[in-house]
């Protein structure tokens, strides 16, 4: 009997051994069974029995049985987040337990241009990052985001602020329509909101002025001398004459056909600011961060007009007689 039992005891031992290796092998050792990194996406309402089942077909854990048992006993307190992960070297199970829940999913970069308007950025999206341009023109009519700083607002028009973000794959419409007014609420500082007070100017003046800028000129230079045009042109109501903004409108309607005509500088429309004196009813596009500035900080001159000389320039000038010379030079001289 003492034989039997003594039998038995060294057998019980081999095997809790034997088990312990193998535990401590595959549990807190770290574990690679792929060669090439590895995606994997938990879905919504998995359970942790499904996830188990789908790190160990993916030989990101080796065992699936030890880590469910393992989950259960040590961390069923901390929940397995959604979302898409990437693997890419060896971790313990602890390690994957953590990462799963802390949320540390694969991020995608979203840029956003300045000068895009709502329908560019809804258009952009879908085409390039699977968004549906639909739900995001919906989620920008969400004026409510915005309403403590621009209450006259029908949509985001201006206030979708252009950056790169860094999100998930599975971030739905609404919530980059967030992130986005979130961005510009960070960006416009306290000091920028004061300035724009001692200008007498409103949040949405700003930004509607900014989108005027941002439209005429890529060149951060330039912005400040555009900006002091249209602040000298609005001191003594004089017609802006950015032709943007008609063009902002004519597409609005899908009306433009790639070419200002004639006709379209004659628009009956409050966005005509070449007969309509003041700033147009609201922003054109969003302006970055650069064009945001200039229009509160313009540059001092005297200066009333300036026309394209290259992509990338513009001439300035204080009079019309002058101007008229600019404009012959650069503009009819070239037959554009």
């Amino acid at each position: 009997m003492k034989r039997i039992i003594l039998v038995s005891l060294v057998i019980f031992l081999i095997i809790a051994l034997i088990l312990g290796v193998d535990i401590n092998k595959k549990v807190f050792k770290p574990y690679k069974g792929y060669e090439k990194p590895v995606t994997i996406q938990i879905e919504q309402g998995s359970s942790v029995s499904s996830i188990a089942k789908h790190l160990f077909k993916k030989k990101i854990i080796a065992s699936y049985t030890y880590f469910t048992i393992y989950y259960r006993l040590f961390f069923s307190s901390l929940p397995l987040k959604t979302g898409e992960y990437k693997f890419e070297k060896a971790l313990t199970m602890k390690q994957v337990i953590t990462k799963l829940n802390t949320g540390k999913v694969l991020l995608y970069k979203r840029t956003i241009k300045e000068g895009m308007t709502i329908a560019e950025t809804a258009a952009y999206l879908e085409n390039y990052h699977d968004l549906d341009k639909d739900r995001f023109l919906k989620a920008c009519q969400n004026t409510r985001l915005i309403d403590k700083f621009d209450s006259k607002a029908n949509d985001l028009e201006g206030y979708l602020f252009p950056e790169t973000y860094l999100v998930p794959r599975a971030t739905t419409e609404e919530q980059i329509v967030n992130l986005m007014i979130q961005k510009f609420k960070e960006t416009f500082s306290h000091s920028l909101y004061w300035r724009a007070m001692d200008l007498k100017f409103s949040m949405r003046d700003v930004i509607t002025l900014a989108s005027l800028i941002e439209k005429e000129t890529s060149s951060r230079e330039e912005r400040f001398l555009i900006s002091s045009v249209f602040h000298n042109r609005l001191k003594i109501g004089m017609p802006l004459a950015c032709d943007p903004t008609i063009i902002y409108i004519l597409e609005k309607e899908n009306r433009y056909t790639g070419r200002l005509r004639w006709k379209d500088l004659k628009l009956k429309s409050p966005y005509n600011t070449r007969i309509n004196k003041g700033l147009p009813p609201g922003p054109i596009c969003s302006p970055g961060f650069a064009s945001i500035e200039a229009a509160l900080y313009p540059e001092n001159t005297e200066y009333l007009y300036f026309v394209a000389k290259d992509s990338n320039t513009h001439y300035f000038s204080k009079t019309l007689r002058e101007h008229n010379w600019a404009v012959r030079k650069y503009i009819i001289n070239k037959g554009i």
